[in-house]
């Protein structure tokens, strides 16, 4: 077994041959970026493209790319990485602030300080610049974002008039529900449910609470009725029901659209008063011939619950998704589950008028081609390299690098740091 020193020396000395590959890396998503390769293979972005084919999640991949193009403006930061004088978290953090004027004073800094110092001193030069800046307003956006309970947690950006009408919405249709229970809502304490992550609002804690407003207002809306909490049908919920692969036999399982797992007792009480569409996989092919082009309902809910979202390889829209027939209806195509296809927005398009192709084998299986007629992989084609590191040592070899273990160590001298100094002095400069 190797000595600590050893060991020590090994890591830094990889550390270093990491980083050179990584600036090869960024260099050819840069290439790959600019030259619309990940468009000729299908996907919607060259984030899109890395998130499939190399198994980063998504954003992960956007901060590669991020990072790939700003190093295209910053050639004293990019020869650095090259070289393995730093590392991939130092450049992450440079180009968050680095310009062409700047780059020279940040690349100093970076030489120095550790990689937890940079990002603290990158993060404090962006406060100081964008000290005297009018703030840009946040997008408007709903973000959810699944709990480990169990639970949903919605986040809605709004502006200020539009937050005010939706909890007036909410407001109004959680009165409605207090209105139809009995005692008119006065209820003791502790028979109270209790939000998860209640603000400090009061009204988050009475009962009906502004979630049951919410949740009123969301059901009176797609029933169209007035949400006076007892009108109305209610709005139909679709689960699909098969075989738990890991429960016991004959044990079925329950999800939403989206994947979402429902267990029993929620599928129970959803069930008490909701229009149940259950669905399962088995089950005869469901074909209407050539009756419609227009897919019914029926259809369509075993298209969801068969491809899960847009069938393209890599990609993982599972909103505003289109039923494709593979054989186009003009032409003497079926609308049936076999002879259809979910497919998103952007894939859609591209098959009908970028030149894509899609047909479906005797076994059942997509295949997907470009307008060149080359194959999209439906899994990519891992080819494992034999050796990494002697593979990485060579590769700096021919390169003429010399990355040995103090190629990427810090010259800082073990003082305290003082950040709001140098955060000064990047602003004089």
């Amino acid at each position: 077994m190797a000595g600590v020193e050893e060991l020590a020396q090994e890591i830094a000395g990889i550390s270093a041959h990491v980083d050179a590959a990584t600036h090869r890396l960024l260099e050819c998503i840069r290439q790959f970026d600019d030259c619309g390769g990940w468009f000729q293979q299908g996907a919607v972005s060259c984030a899109h493209w890395l998130a499939w084919r190399v198994g980063l999640d998504t954003a992960t991949a956007r901060e590669k790319v991020r990072v790939a193009r700003a190093l295209g403006s910053l050639p004293a930061i990019d020869g650095a990485l090259a070289v393995g004088k730093l590392s991939y978290a130092k450049v992450r953090a440079l180009t968050r602030v680095a310009t062409p004027q700047n780059e020279a004073q940040l690349l100093e800094l970076a030489l120095v300080a550790t990689g937890a110092q940079l990002e603290r001193l990158c993060r404090g030069y962006r406060i100081a610049q964008s000290a005297d800046e009018v703030p840009l307003p946040e997008s408007r956006s709903v973000r959810q974002r699944p709990l480990p309970g169990g639970m949903v947690k919605l986040e809605i950006v709004l502006s200020p008039d539009e937050a005010d009408l939706v909890l007036r919405a909410i407001e109004r249709a959680r009165e409605s529900g207090r209105d139809t229970t009995p005692g008119n809502g006065d209820v003791s304490a502790e028979s109270r449910p209790c939000d998860s992550e209640a603000d400090d609002d009061s009204t988050d804690a009475a009962w009906p609470s502004r979630a049951d407003g919410a949740v009123t207002m969301a059901e009176a809306f797609l029933a169209g009725y007035p949400a006076t909490g007892n009108g109305g049908e209610r709005y139909q919920v679709m689960v699909h029901l098969q075989k738990d692969m890991l429960g016991a036999d004959g044990e079925l399982a329950a999800t939403l659209d989206d994947g979402t797992r429902v267990s029993a007792e929620g599928l129970r009480r959803v069930a008490c008063d909701c229009g149940i569409v259950a669905t399962g996989c088995q089950g005869a092919e469901l074909n209407i011939g050539r009756r419609t082009r227009t897919i019914p309902p029926a259809i369509r809910r075993m298209l969801m619950l068969r491809d899960r979202g847009c069938a393209f390889p890599g990609c993982t829209h599972n909103r505003f998704l289109h039923g494709h027939h593979i054989q186009h209806w003009l032409h003497g195509g079926e609308t049936s589950v076999g002879n259809l296809v979910m497919l998103c927005t952007v894939h859609h398009r591209m098959v009908h008028e970028g030149g894509w192709s899609v047909v479906r084998t005797e076994e059942g299986e997509l295949r997907f081609a470009s307008p060149a007629g080359e194959p999209v992989a439906g899994v990519p084609l891992l080819e494992g390299i034999e050796g990494t590191l002697t593979w990485l040592q060579e590769w700096a070899e021919e390169r003429r690098l010399d990355l040995g273990p103090d190629a990427n160590l810090p010259l800082w001298d073990g003082t305290r740091p003082d950040y709001d100094l140098a955060v000064a002095g990047l602003m004089a400069g």
